[in-house]
């Protein structure tokens, strides 16, 4: 399979990432400016002002967060607050359907993990192509792999 992506490779939605990174870098120096213009407030309340622009800040930091790292070990999915590795035989299917906000990882334990590495949103097409080369990826490594059950 020679159209399999070169590992360690890592999948995130940039474009969704940079939307975010710079909104909040945005937000930060434009409420930090309006808290050190306003001559009326007192210290507390500029701290409290350059506070909740840290706040929100942190927060469209944790939402660019999330990737999906593949490596010769397995895929190491990382969301918004919490972060998994697994192992490639622990990967059944990768899905990304219609209307699907992210991909959904199919597990060997009946579960299913969303990745929101892979999303949709912003770029579509990027989403399915980074879909595709995980699921080949997926299948190439996993407990499908012929070679790992000759003998």
């Amino acid at each position: 399979m020679s159209d399999l992506p070169t590992l360690p490779v890592t999948f995130r939605p940039s474009r969704t990432r940079a939307v975010l990174l710079t909104a909040g870098a945005a937000i930060f120096v434009v409420i930090t400016t309006v808290a050190m213009l306003l001559e009326q407030l007192g210290p507390g309340e500029r701290l409290s002002f350059i506070f909740t622009a840290a706040l929100l800040f942190g927060v469209l930091l944790l939402l660019s967060r999330p990737k999906v790292v593949a490596d010769e070990n397995g895929v190491t999915v990382v969301n918004i607050a919490g972060k998994r590795h697994l192992d490639w035989a622990e990967i059944l299917q990768v899905n990304l359907r219609p209307g699907d906000p992210w991909v959904f990882l199919n597990l060997s334990d009946g579960t299913s993990l969303p990745a929101l590495g892979i999303q949709p949103g912003i770029a579509k097409q990027r989403a399915i192509e980074d879909a595709r080369a995980l699921r080949a990826l997926a299948e190439a490594r996993s407990i499908g792999d012929p070679e790992k059950h000759e003998g």
